[in-house]
C-alpha cells in the first residue's frame, strides 16, 4: 500500500512507538494510563517514573519497568478506550452504542452519512472509520462550544483533520434547507440522529436520504422514543420502525470461579431504525392490533378505524399496529 493511498490514522494503529503517539499504560492493578509520547519526557506514578524513551522505537506489547521496579504494559488505546476517556463537552454515546449504529445503520465504505448531534465527537469517530477517506460524514451540531470540543477528539484520535468530515454549527432543521440549496448534502446513504427531539428533523432529513436509505436515531427515555415512532409512522415517507437497546455484561474469570460480573453497562439509550421509501409509495396497511388502551379512547390518527364496542356496540377508534 501506497503512502498515498494509506487510510487516515493508520499510520498512528500499526509498528513501532514514534514521538506523538499515544500509549497505554496498564499497571499491575489494571489501572490505566494515557501518555502522548515525546523524546526526553517522563510519566510519573506513585509507583515511580517511565521513561518515554525507554517506549520510542519499540513494537506495541511491551512490558516497561518504573524507576521504581513496577511493570507496566504498553499497548496503543483502542477506539473504545479512547472515547471513554478523552475530553467531554456533551455525554458520549458508549462504544457498544456506537457499534450497533454502524451496523444497524449498515454504513459502510465510501457512503455519505448525515449526522446531527455531534457532542464530543465519539460516534463521530465509528462514523468516520465506517466510511472511510472515500466516504463522507456531514455533521451537525447547535453549540459551538460542544464542536470545539469534538474537532478536537477527532484530530487527536486520527492525528490530523479527517478528510472525509465536514462539520456545521447550526440547528438541522434550519441549516440542512440552506446547505442543501447550496448543492451540499442532498443525497446521502444514512442519517443519524443523536439529539433531544429528533422528531423535528424527520420532515428535514427526508428530502435527502435517497430512497432505501436508512435513518437511525439515539434516545435516551421511552417517551422519546414513542414519540419519535409516531412521527415516522405520521410522515409516511419510511418503512415500519424498529426499536432496540443493547445491554453489556461483562465475567469474572478467575480458575473455576467464572460468574457474571457484579457490574454491566445497562441502559444507555434506545436506538430507532427506518428505512426511506421511494417518494409515491404507500405501506400495505399493518394489521395486528395494539393492546387496547395504547392510543387512548380518543385517538383518531393515521391507521386509526372504526370498530364496534363489544359492551355497548358502539362505534369506537381503534388502530392498527405493525405485523
Amino acid at each position: 500500500m501506497t503512502e498515498a493511498s494509506t487510510p487516515t490514522g493508520a499510520a498512528r494503529r500499526r509498528g513501532v512507538f514514534v514521538e506523538g503517539d499515544q500509549v497505554q499504560l496498564t499497571g499491575p492493578k489494571n489501572r490505566l494510563h494515557t501518555i502522548t509520547l515525546a523524546a526526553g519526557k517522563e510519566f510519573h506514578t506513585s509507583k515511580g517514573a517511565v521513561r518515554h524513551d525507554e517506549l520510542l522505537g519499540r513494537p506495541e506489547g511491551v512490558v516497561v519497568t518504573t524507576l521504581g521496579g513496577t511493570p507496566y504494559l504498553a499497548l496503543r488505546p483502542l477506539l473504545s478506550d479512547f472515547v471513554l476517556g478523552m475530553p467531554r463537552g456533551a455525554t458520549i454515546v458508549y462504544p457498544k452504542d456506537a457499534a450497533a449504529i454502524v451496523g444497524l445503520a449498515d454504513i459502510f465504505p465510501g457512503a455519505h452519512v448525515l449526522e446531527a448531534g455531534v457532542g464530543s465527537g465519539a460516534l463521530t469517530c465509528s462514523l468516520l472509520r465506517a466510511v472511510g477517506d472515500l466516504g463522507r460524514v456531514s455533521s451537525y451540531e447547535r453549540r459551538e462550544d460542544f464542536a470545539a470540543v469534538a474537532g478536537m477528539n477527532i484530530e487527536t484520535f486520527f492525528g490530523q483533520p479527517h478528510p472525509a468530515w465536514t462539520l456545521t454549527v447550526g440547528d438541522l432543521a434550519l441549516a440542512l434547507p440552506e446547505r442543501v440549496r447550496e448543492g451540499h448534502d442532498t443525497a446521502v446513504d444514512r442519517v443519524v440522529l443523536d439529539m433531544l427531539a429528533p422528531w423535528d428533523c424527520i420532515e428535514a432529513v427526508a428530502p435527502s436520504l435517497v430512497p432505501g436509505g436508512v435513518l437511525v436515531a439515539y434516545v435516551a427515555s421511552t417517551t422519546q422514543l414513542s414519540r419519535t415512532v409516531e412521527t415516522l409512522r405520521a410522515d409516511g415517507r419510511w418503512t415500519e420502525p424498529h426499536a432496540q437497546e443493547t445491554l453489556v455484561r461483562g465475567w469474572h474469570l478467575e480458575g473455576l470461579a467464572v460468574r457474571p460480573e457484579h457490574r454491566m453497562i445497562g441502559h444507555t439509550g434506545f436506538l430507532v431504525a427506518a428505512r426511506r421509501l421511494a417518494d409515491g409509495t404507500v405501506l400495505p396497511p399493518r394489521r395486528t392490533r395494539p393492546s387496547k388502551g395504547s392510543y387512548g379512547d380518543d385517538y383518531t390518527g393515521p391507521g386509526a378505524v372504526t370498530v364496534p364496542s363489544p359492551a355497548s356496540g358502539a362505534a369506537v377508534p381503534e388502530t392498527l399496529s405493525p405485523e
